[in-house]
């Protein structure tokens, strides 16, 4: 099989887009258009990646400092057939050739690898789509024996050719020898005044190429990005496979209309997703999680049977099975809970590795700490772990018990089954079994007059 060289195009400004960001870099599930189409390319086991650059090209590079992908600068944007001949230089002569469009983030692999998969120096490869509302787009003209012909733009079509359905999408796929014979000849004699990739169809037909036609599942899958709008509706399509894939392998969802994919997102069985449930980034929920409503969980994992309350933002954390976390929790990253813990309302936690049945109940902070089995920490309790300077650590044995409102004044450990009582400051370490009570002693003043204003 011959080398598969992908051609991206993402030179385009983005006018419509009314934005100084490059229209190739606005998000689709948290990710630039333009990468979702470079990761479309590596699943199809592209030997090379050419993306085409122009209007923000160094905002463009610097968004993927990747060795792999050849950048390819096209200084005027002259039309899509200009933009593929600024590649052919990179273009082996034995090479398939796949054009494909950074504004086009969603289509499948499967969709593409049809597409290429027999192609030869003798065929060209068009993905094609129906829509009942073709405005804006080439039409496919075919022969009366059903095969294509041309692709008419749509300013340069009469008005018996504007009544056609069928349009192209601008994905195609030809051998590099092919295109570096067509791309010179190309004109720009048309409404636009552009060079067009589409004129080569014309070409592929007088030299009798068999000119293979194939559709995508659904029309998301090839539709392009010019506004806001557009990109809204990608997003919200997304978001729906999204949640119909979720809910096929068993997670059940309040409401798949409000749910946010931004990543990977595995999920066991029997999990149940509240609304407005944000994914960032790799996360797994094992079985019978409870995710409620407004949550951002970020690369997470989470284990079976574990509860998390609403508007609790879980980042960078690992979670043992059926704990209990929230709601208004915030685990940071490096954070580890074994199985049982509990993390509750308005605690925070970092880089802080705690023990199976340890409970942070209440408005606590416990940063680059490390806690044993089943210590109790009370309300108000903070790990004084910065000097201003360096970071220090907080180690709690097991059985331990923390009255509320006490500060652990790192580097500090706490023993085995020691007590710390309420309000204390610790700044040497107590050993195990033993209570310590740091806090200034009570005076009680009798007869004491609280001032008045004069």
């Amino acid at each position: 099989m011959s080398p598969l060289h992908v051609v991206i195009l993402a030179a385009g400004q983005g006018s419509r887009m009314k934005s100084a960001r490059p229209k190739v870099l606005h998000p689709v599930a948290g990710k630039p258009m333009l990468h979702h189409v470079i990761d479309t390319a590596r699943q199809l086991g592209a030997d090379r990646i050419h993306t085409v650059i122009g209007h923000g090209a160094e905002q463009v590079r610097e968004s993927l400092p990747d060795d792999s992908v050849n950048w390819v600068l096209q200084e005027e944007q002259l039309g899509t057939g200009h933009a593929v001949a600024q590649a052919l230089p990179d273009l082996p002569d034995d090479a398939r050739v796949l054009v494909l469009y950074g504004d086009v983030p969603l289509t499948r692999t499967a969709t593409l690898e049809a597409m290429v998969g027999d192609l030869d120096d003798h065929s060209l490869a068009l993905l094609t789509v129906d829509l009942d509302n073709p405005h804006g787009y080439g039409r496919i003209v075919r022969n009366q024996a059903g095969r294509v012909q041309a692709i008419v733009e749509q300013k340069d079509a009469n008005a018996e050719q504007q009544q056609i359905q069928e349009v192209n999408t601008g994905i195609l796929a030809v051998s590099s020898r092919r295109l570096k014979e067509w791309l010179p000849a190309l004109s720009n004699r048309n409404a636009q005044g552009e060079y067009y990739l589409t004129d080569i169809i014309a070409m592929a037909g007088e030299q009798g190429l068999d000119i293979t036609v194939s559709q995508p599942l659904n029309p998301f899958e090839v539709q392009g990005v010019n506004n806001r709008l557009q990109l809204a509706e990608l997003e919200r399509w997304y978001q729906h496979q999204q949640a119909e894939r979720l809910m096929t392998e068993g997670a059940s969802l309040a409401d798949p209309g409000r749910l946010d994919v931004r990543g990977e997102l595995s999920a066991g069985q029997d999990v149940w997703i509240d609304v407005n449930a944000v994914f960032e980034g790799d996360v797994t929920l094992g079985d019978r999680v409870v995710i409620g409503p407004n949550c951002l969980i970020r690369n997470a994992r989470i284990g079976a049977g574990t509860t998390v309350e609403a508007n609790s933002v879980i980042d960078g954390a690992v979670i043992g099975e059926n704990a209990q976390i929230g709601p208004f929790a915030r685990l940071r990253p490096g954070t580890e809970l074994a199985a049982r813990t509990k993390v509750g309302n308005f605690v925070e936690t970092k880089k802080a590795v705690v023990g199976e049945g340890s409970k942070i109940n209440h408005l606590s902070y416990v940063g680059d700490a490390l806690l044993g089995c089943n210590v109790n920490v009370g309300a108000g309790t903070i790990t004084c772990n910065y000097d201003g300077v360096n970071k220090h650590r907080t180690v709690i044995g097991d059985e331990v018990f923390v009255g509320s409102n006490t500060a652990l004044v790192a580097p500090v450990t706490l023993g085995e089954g020691a007590t710390v009582g309420a309000g204390s400051t610790v700044t040497r370490d107590v050993a195990g079994g033993e209570l310590t009570v740091a806090r200034g002693k009570q005076r009680n003043i009798a007869g004491w007059q609280r001032p008045r204003k004069g």
